[in-house]
């Protein structure tokens, strides 16, 4: 197979899965996972913005994603796979609602969603021998496909680090203005890291990096308090805001995404569960798997963006050390709070971007080294350089394919191929299981009949 030693699994943590912390401190490590979870509001303002829908509907949908990450979080947290895991919306959720979205409308790309969870749910029933998905994605597991998967997720996530520093055009202070915002923001979190030692100021270095940003944006001028005139204070996520309708199309195009964050969250349990020195068998990624399944067709009746495993706080729980399940446990609670505070929904929406992307450039880059990491155990004879290269060169050029081939796919191809999580993962679990457990049985049994 693609490991040739097992590496062993040595914990890296402070604190540990089991361990609790001082509540002063659970509450602010808690709000820097949070903090980190900025596709919460990201991904909802931006299919706003591409779909043309009204404010009071990317209000709702933050909402909603907030609720949804955070039921899933406390669950996984506390009574599932009881590892330090945070729930957070997918590129690959993402991708797919816009393109259904577009496509089809909201209702649709929604409805089709439950439809593609459900479908997920059947297949990862965590009772005997019912689970028969974990037999498709234990292929995740390898360091092989994750290792390299990480690199992937890594990569794409570059994409809304460094360019993510000039703000976006149009805004106020759009170019050099933000840029050096944003070089503050990231030698804040590097200076916490470096010379924070086992301090708290190390272990908050994102949270601080984030304070200090938004604070230097304020007084410069480049950023002012969202007005939140006429957002409600309190009030429940909408049931069903979009309607709810069902398209094929768009069913298989969410099938593809939760085989995408399917992936993810098997490697983040994995990853996770090493640097704890845990032991992950198989029930328990299956409960966890049919946890997350259930909480994105309960989340997309409220309109949320499915969610997956978060790489970035599993970047946070490394930078930081501290893995205590409480920890994220309690972010999901606050998460849950908030899904009923619109008025803070809006708020956030409102952060400076320029802010948040550099503070989480060292996440992202975290999580591309951990890849490399993980990969030290894979035995790198030409069978597996050949599954790797050729996925991680696919799954990434796949952003790149001429415009005019692109418009001419289906939506949910259109979709696959130009998302390299959801392309990549794809990828890695078909040319593992062909290669690794199909070429190369047959080619060690060729050798061994051969005459010598």
């Amino acid at each position: 197979m693609s490991v040739n030693v097992e590496a062993e699994s040595r914990p890296v943590l402070d604190v540990g899965f089991e361990e609790r912390v001082p509540p002063p401190k659970l509450l602010l490590f808690a709000v820097q996972h949070l903090l980190t979870l900025s596709a919460i509001w990201v991904f909802p303002v931006l299919i706003g913005v591409t779909l043309g829908l009204a404010t009071g509907d990317v209000t709702a949908m933050i909402q909603a994603s907030f609720l949804l990450a955070g039921i899933v979080t406390v669950l996984q947290s506390s009574r599932i796979v009881r590892l330090p895991i945070v729930q957070g919306p997918t590129a690959a959720f993402f991708a797919a609602l816009l393109a259904a979205g577009a496509a089809y409308g909201l209702d649709a790309a929604f409805g089709s969603m439950v439809v593609a969870g459900l479908i997920f749910m059947a297949l990862t029933i965590p009772i005997g021998r019912f689970g028969v998905l974990i037999h498709v994605v234990r292929f995740a597991t390898d360091p092989l496909v994750f290792g390299t998967m990480c690199i992937i997720i890594g990569a794409q996530l570059a994409t809304l680090g460094l360019p993510g520093w000039f703000g976006a055009e149009g805004q106020t202070g759009y170019g050099w203005d933000l840029f050096w915002i944003g070089l503050v923001t990231l030698l804040t979190v590097v200076a916490c890291l470096l010379l924070g030692g086992t301090t708290l100021i190390r272990r908050a270095a994102v949270l601080i990096g984030m304070l200090v940003g938004s604070v230097l944006a304020a007084v410069t001028g480049l950023w002012s308090v969202p007005d939140l005139t006429g957002v409600s204070f309190v009030g429940p996520p909408s049931f069903l805001p979009f309607g709810f309708a069902v398209q094929w199309p768009a069913v298989l195009l969410m099938l593809l995404a939760f085989l995408e964050s399917s992936a993810e969250a098997v490697g983040m349990y994995t990853l996770v569960s090493r640097w704890g020195g845990a032991e992950l068998t198989r029930n328990r990624i299956n409960r966890g798997l049919f946890t997350e399944y259930a909480g994105s067709v309960a989340g997309a009746l409220f309109g949320g963006v499915g969610t997956a495993s978060y790489p970035e706080n599993a970047g946070i729980v490394r930078v930081t050390r501290v893995g205590s399940r409480f920890v994220t446990m309690a972010a999901g609670v606050i998460a849950i709070a908030l899904a009923f505070l619109p008025v803070f929904s809006a708020f956030v929406a409102g952060l400076p971007g320029a802010v948040l992307a550099a503070a989480s450039t060292v996440l992202f880059g975290i999580i591309a080294m951990s890849g490399v990491q993980m990969m030290s155990a894979v035995r790198w004879d030409d069978l597996n350089l050949t599954v790797a290269g050729t996925a991680f060169i696919l799954a990434l050029g796949g952003q790149w394919l001429p415009e005019a081939m692109v418009a001419t796919m289906p939506d949910w191809a259109r979709a696959l191929v130009t998302t390299p999580m959801m392309f990549g993962a794809v990828l890695l679990i078909v040319l593992n299981a062909t290669v690794n457990y199909g070429l190369r049985p047959w080619l060690a049994r060729r050798a061994d009949g051969e005459p010598r």
